[in-house]
This record gives structure tokens, sequence and C-alpha cells, in this order.
């Protein structure tokens, strides 16, 4: 069963704004023997779940307020840095599904093939190095702009290279289907800790009102390596 799946419909109580949300929305948290606390993002861990909205401001008021002691009505000790924890997890499970989007076939790199790709109408996500060049990214993302194609920068061309086993990926496309739907739920968890769109992008193109260059005529670049 996918995460998807076991989380439609399914809701749980935020313990920070006491809100039911549903548990896509959300990071599940265990206690160890020792006091600990285990973020739990695979919904896998025995014991009873303490749930935290997928935000950096969420899990540190969870932390500041002491509210995973009283969840579990016991002594407990989040560690200070638990939010970087959950991001750095985070990173680690979507990088994972793009390695495994590749090798099924469903994640297309390069600048030509990612282009193609989202005037078919199949491009689920275009998948930007962070510190990529601003002239193919504004690029790609104009044409993204006329589809319903989103657009992740959370990655570096390092962090996206090693998890394709590419060498420099800069460029990429999430193809439509279950290894996406995946990927959305993982990687919209994620952007509550992390932005999708570096801050820098907007100083590329200061004129656009997207900050991804989506202002610029989407002509065709030469194929570039990835």
């Amino acid at each position: 069963m996918s995460l998807r799946d076991a989380t439609i419909d399914r809701e749980r109580r935020d313990l920070v704004t006491h809100q039911a949300m549903d548990e896509s929305r959300l990071i599940r948290f265990v206690a160890g023997p020792d006091g600990a606390v285990a973020p739990d993002l695979g919904r896998k861990l025995p014991g009873r779940g303490m749930w935290v909205e997928a935000s950096r401001a969420s899990v540190d008021t969870a932390v500041k307020k002491n509210l995973f002691s009283r969840s579990a009505k016991a002594p407990l000790k989040p560690t200070a840095d638990l939010a970087d924890t959950v991001e750095a997890l985070l990173i680690r499970r979507c990088l994972d599904q793009l390695g495994l989007a590749r090798r099924e076939g469903v994640l297309i790199s390069g600048f030509e093939k990612s282009a193609a790709a989202i005037r078919s109408g199949k491009a689920a996500w275009l998948i930007e190095a962070a510190d990529g060049s601003a002239d193919g990214r504004g690029k790609l993302a104009a044409l993204a702009r006329h589809q319903t194609t989103r657009i992740c920068g959370a990655f570096s061309a390092d962090d996206l290279s090693l998890a394709l086993g590419l060498e420099n990926a800069i460029h990429g496309v999430l193809l439509r289907g279950g290894r996406a739907d995946r990927w959305t739920i993982e990687v919209e968890r994620l952007a509550g800790f992390r932005s999708l769109r570096p801050a820098a992008w907007d100083l590329d193109h200061p004129g656009s009102t997207r900050g991804d260059g989506s202002d610029e005529d989407p002509k065709d670049e030469p194929e570039r390596a990835d």
C-alpha cells in the first residue's frame, strides 16, 4: 500500500493547533524508550503516534511548548533541532523517490527531453537544480506555465546528480502517474521546511512576478549535458 493510499480520507489532530488534518499534511512522531522523540515519516514505527503539521514553525512550537510530553503524558526530551532532522529525512525521501522514478522510466532528464515532455502535457513536475542556469530554467518554466506542471527547485545539482546517477543533472521532468503522486506527498511536506522556489531565482528575474523566469520567451535551446 502506498503512502497516498494509506492516508486517503484519514485525519489526525495536530498537536499545535488541535485541528484535524489529513495525514498527508502531518508528520508522525513516536516516543523512544529513552524519552527521545523520533520522526516516523513512513508511519511504520510502533507506539502511539503524535502528529504535527508538516512545517518548521509547527515542529519548533511543539518542542518549545513541551507538547510532545503533554500528548504522551510522560516526560519526553525532543532535541532542539528536531525540525532540522525532519527536513533532512524529507529531503532524503524526495531524492530517493526521484531515483526510483528514473529507474522506472518516468523521470526524464535533459533540456530538450524535458521541454518535449512538458509540451506533451504529460509532465507532473519540472524539477530544476536550485543552482542551475537561469536561462534554461526560465525557458522550461515558461513552458510549464502553459500546462499544469508544477516546479520544484529545492535541490542542488549535486543532490540531483547523486540521486539520479547522472553527471551534472540540471533539468528533469517527473511524468504523471503513481510515482508522481507519491512524490507530491513528500515534496509538499518538505515545502513546510524548505522553499521549493529558491529566493535566488527572484534575483535572476527581478521583473518576473513568479520569480521563476516564466515571463521569458519559451524558445528551445541546444541540448546540454545533464
